[in-house]
């Protein structure tokens, strides 16, 4: 079989993600490139209906069927990305040993490491609740004098009202993330249209008027994920990130949820010491090999 484009996605894709999400306990895209997908900047390339890719700006996702693996499906992809993108990044989700082994072959280096990590959502009864007003820290932006500075409990996103303020937030607190800080309306769109979107699940708040955090719940097959939580730059140091994700985990112990799960840069110490201090633990490690 030959690696093609194709123009549309195909119906057998969705559970050819299904089955290798099962067979190695994570999806083998990410909500970001299948965004892309549907948005149009991503190029979905398969060998017949039992290997895919997607490939977009020099980077790429590939899966290839838990019962097709071992006969070189994986090797014909990544030479195919190779020969459209001599300057790739492919994302490895989960750090699979055949996934290290096929990054060597190509000669392809790892250099991003993204960490998956779980924690047991408290009892209800044992959640805190997020203080009205976080303690303040000198030179952290808020007028001591002024009640308006002082932020009020975290919202229900409002959708038709609240997208403008979200993505202007978005964009500064993730200025320098390579995906996070390029999400634009279209791909919102897309992912508020997604079945598990839940305006509750998305938790926004704010000084006054103006928007200066967030915490995105992403709630799917009994386990509740922070999708993304972002503070404001110029809110940086006075505690909203844990309240924020003192709220959030409140609001998964509202909905029974049990097992709560996020994602974060491996290299970001201050919100991998923020979620370890919650009791987040390894759960999965994400590799990003690029060529040399």
């Amino acid at each position: 079989m030959t690696v093609e484009a194709l123009a549309s996605k195909p119906d057998w894709l969705d559970v050819l993600i299904q089955r290798a999400s099962r067979a190695d306990g994570q999806p083998p895209f990410s909500d970001g490139s299948l965004v892309e997908l549907a948005t149009g900047g991503r190029e979905l390339l398969v060998i017949g209906d039992v290997a895919a890719a997607l490939l977009g700006d020099g980077e790429a996702e590939f899966v290839v069927d838990p019962d097709a693996r071992r006969h070189g499906h994986g090797t014909q992809l990544l030479d195919e990305l190779l020969s459209r993108s001599p300057r790739l990044r492919v994302w490895a989700h989960g750090d699979h040993k055949a996934a290290r082994a096929l990054a060597a072959s190509h000669g392809l280096v790892a250099v991003r490491e993204l960490l998956q990590l779980r924690a047991t959502v408290p009892d209800p009864a044992t959640v805190p609740e997020p203080a009205t007003v976080p303690e303040l820290v000198e030179g952290a932006g808020f007028d001591t004098a002024a009640p308006s500075s002082r932020p009020t409990q975290p919202a229900a996103f409002r959708p038709g009202v609240d997208e403008d303020a979200w993505l202007d937030l978005n964009a500064r607190a993730f200025a320098s993330h390579p995906e996070q800080g390029g999400v634009t309306r279209a791909d919102l769109d897309v992912l508020t249209a997604e079945p598990w979107f839940d305006a509750d699940d998305f938790l926004l708040l704010r000084d006054g008027d103006a928007l200066i955090g967030y915490c995105w719940l992403k709630v799917e097959l009994g386990i509740g994920e922070f999708y993304v939580v972002g503070v404001s730059p110029d809110r940086q140091g006075a505690g909203l990130g844990r309240r924020l994700v003192e709220a959030g985990l409140s609001r998964l112990a509202e909905r029974g949820i049990r097992i709560s799960s996020l994602y974060v840069e491996a290299h970001n110490d201050a919100a991998v010491h923020l979620y370890r201090s919650f009791g987040f633990a390894d759960h999965s490690i994400d590799i990003q090999y690029a060529t040399r």
